[in-house]
């Protein structure tokens, strides 16, 4: 089985470099008589800086790196020269990543890095110490001492990546999510008939008219996730930044067993209720995937009328043969377009 390379959380220690102590020297000299105190300051210590960096998406570097440590500053020197700074470490990190104190519960983020490019100080370095030229005074004109560097910061942090997609698709474990995802995308996402086939969120790039947006396919959904149950809440998290929500509903199935597809529909709403109620208020779009596996398309437009039509989009698709997958990607455009000019007008 193909190793997984998406990690989405990972904890690290941070810790900064040291300053550099102050040189106790004196100024020696032919013919300069009395030359005084010259000793430099140290420098200081190197921070740890966590930068955003759109081309990553994935925490898995952290799994085997979870020490992160900048470069202490040199002591000062003789003749009045100061010592060299620490080297800062600068750490990368997908966009959309949430750091946490290591010992705090999931409350309140000290960083929340969204936007490519944005960087967070996680330790700074400790500050150089004086050298003896800086305690010199007419009353004391040979000082014999500097002071030590201060030492640097430690953190222990947790990392969290929340995607940033444009669309993620929703539905309960074989829905056809990672079909769908395939069918529009270049994206290859495992896809078997047996659930919890996706064990790791997978993005996928869609281009239509010059166009292009992310559609993310979010794993591990069932009844019960923001509970713990089956792969918990694990990846409910990920819905938190995508714009439009794309709940997938397998009919085809549903059809031959003769289920209500609408109840899979119900229970993914109810665990993005427990999870954040905030969710319900996305714009959302209802896919009734593999009508391929229907032949009486009656009994589909029977589905389809058990649905409030003025509150939702409806597309009717086979992820597998394509039928219907055209006019869903259409829809997620003007749903996309419709959310921006809802931003633009609150503004």
């Amino acid at each position: 089985m193909k190793k997984q390379s998406f990690v989405d959380e990972a904890h690290v220690v941070a810790t900064s470099g040291s300053g550099g102590d102050g040189r106790v020297s004196f100024r020696r000299e032919k013919f300069v008589e009395r030359g005084g105190p010259d000793g430099g300051d140290g420098g200081r210590g190197g921070d740890v800086i966590f930068v955003a960096n759109s081309n990553l998406n994935t925490l898995l570097d952290f799994r085997y790196r979870r020490l992160l440590k900048a470069e202490s500053g040199q002591p000062g020197g003789g003749r009045g020269k100061d010592g060299p700074a620490g080297k800062t470490a600068t750490v990368p990190v997908p966009v959309g990543t949430v750091i946490y104190e290591d010992d705090s519960e999931a409350g309140t983020p000290v960083a929340d890095l969204s936007l490519d490019g944005q960087s967070w100080t996680a330790a700074r370095g400790g500050r150089g110490g004086w050298g003896n030229s800086h305690f010199a005074t007419p009353t004391r004109q040979a000082p014999d001492f500097a002071k030590p560097g201060l030492a640097g910061q430690t953190r222990s942090l947790r990392l969290c990546l929340k995607l940033i997609a444009d669309v993620g698709l929703l539905g309960l474990p074989n829905a056809g999510k990672s079909t769908l995802l395939r069918r529009i995308s270049a994206a290859r996402p495992a896809v078997a008939n047996y659930p919890f086939t996706t064990l790791v969120p997978s993005l996928g790039v869609v281009e239509r008219d010059l166009r292009r947006f992310v559609v993310a396919d979010l794993p591990g959904l069932i009844e019960g996730s923001s509970d713990g149950i089956g792969l918990g809440d694990r990846f409910l998290r990920h819905v938190e930044r995508t714009r439009v929500l794309v709940h997938v509903l397998d009919v085809g199935t549903a059809h031959l067993t003769k289920e209500d597809p609408i109840r899979d529909y119900e229970t993914i709403r109810n665990e993005l209720k427990n999870y954040q109620p905030e969710l319900l208020e996305r714009a959302e779009l209802l896919v009734l995937n593999k009508i391929d596996l229907i032949s009486d398309r009656e009994s589909l437009s029977i589905t389809i009328g058990k649905i409030p039509i003025e509150k939702h989009r409806i597309f009717t698709i086979s992820g597998a043969t394509g039928e219907g997958v055209p006019q869903l990607i259409n829809g997620m455009l003007q749903a996309l377009d419709e959310v921006a000019e809802g931003a633009e007008s609150e503004t």
